[in-house]
């Protein structure tokens, strides 16, 4: 199983001094280090507007990283591909995977976010649509060696022929789901998988349903499964004052940064978010004694071992790792990763071990 670095660059907070722009720079600065201590991949999210984070040009960033790196394999997480037109997504990451040799794993998802949505003009109601057409079109966009043409619902144009192309063919594909039509899309495009375990946990059970229903979908529709990989927000506490201030840490995420920014509403959530009703309403519920396996990573070095061990036993293959969360501190973001590829990654053997070392 492999490890990566992710942040969804949460900053939304009351009596917050950390800037935009400082903290762009920290990530960036991390996704840096995540390449020097040997860690599979940087995951960077896309937010607009400060509504939860404030990172807005993943691809801007991952092109900082690629040009400063050799190995690290550079994504979005996600792309949120409605609030854009897929001619310019192919064109900018078939750019990106040019320009690294041949290292970028695409992520897209359609965001949670309506406040995201209203100043691009895009229906936040209908995104569900926008999304499954334009991922389409970008794969096509990407594997057409000759002009295409494409008159959609959403979409419509002639005769187009995106340069350059990607290196990697096919480009590695992933959509970041939090439903049933999500991973049913994933499976029916022939794509890799992204799902965060407390979202799995509350939908599904847990993440080893959620893998059994990709295969099944995947079977479903003729095609051969892609990776699966989940995301975990993740905190070391060796003692119990250091594990009360990661959980009240965590907490804080929840109800300053994802509650508002979430469709909980049951009077204006579209058809197509009804789930998040139920996850808004238990989340705003959580205390910090709550949060479980499930959900976070909280502990101590063996303790973070073995909850990715069961993991792994679920069939995933990749787990993106969230350190940078609830304003924790730069250095201590470091030492964390610096942790974890030192005395939890060596335990899965393979490329972890190896990259570790």
């Amino acid at each position: 199983m492999d490890f990566g670095y992710f942040t969804l660059s949460d900053n939304h907070y009351e009596n917050n001094d950390r800037s935009s722009n400082q903290f762009v720079a920290d990530i960036t600065a991390e996704a840096l280090y995540a390449d020097k201590l040997g860690m599979h991949s940087a995951w960077i999210g896309e937010h607009h507007f400060n509504s939860l984070g404030v990172l807005s040009c993943p691809d801007l960033v991952l092109a900082y990283v690629a040009a400063n790196t050799k190995r690290i394999r550079l994504a979005p997480a996600v792309t949120v591909t409605p609030l854009h037109h897929p001619i310019r997504v192919a064109e900018q990451w078939a750019t990106l995977d040019l320009l690294s040799n041949g290292r970028v794993d695409f992520a897209a998802g359609r965001g949670y976010d309506r406040r995201e949505y209203e100043p691009f003009h895009v229906s936040f109601d209908d995104n569900q649509g926008i999304f499954e057409e334009g991922l389409e079109l970008i794969r096509r966009l990407w594997e057409a060696d000759d002009r295409i043409s494409h008159h959609g619902k959403h979409y419509s144009f002639d005769d187009v022929r995106i340069t350059p192309k990607p290196v990697q063919r096919p480009l590695p594909t992933y959509v970041g789901s939090f439903s049933k039509p999500s991973i049913e899309l994933a499976a029916r495009l022939g794509c890799g998988l992204i799902v965060a375990p407390f979202a799995a946990a509350m939908s599904y059970g847990g993440l080893k349903q959620v893998a059994d229903l990709y295969h099944e979908t995947c079977a479903k529709f003729g095609k051969k499964p892609q990776r699966l990989m989940c995301s975990y927000f993740t905190h070391f506490a060796d003692t119990k004052a250091q594990e009360d201030a990661q959980r009240a840490r965590q907490v804080r995420y929840y109800r300053e940064c994802v509650i508002p920014a979430l469709p909980g509403d049951p009077k204006t959530a579209p058809p197509s978010y009804r789930y998040f009703v139920d996850m808004v309403d238990r989340l705003g519920k959580v205390k910090p004694e709550d949060l479980t396996e499930n959900s976070v990573l909280i502990g101590s070095s063996a303790r973070i071992t073995e909850i990715l061990q069961k993991v792994e036993a679920a069939g995933f293959d990749e787990v993106i790792l969230y350190f940078n969360v609830g304003l924790k501190p730069h250095g201590q973001v470091k030492d964390e990763m610096a942790r974890f590829m030192s005395e939890v990654a060596p335990a899965f053997g393979g490329a972890a071990k190896e990259n570790a070392a």
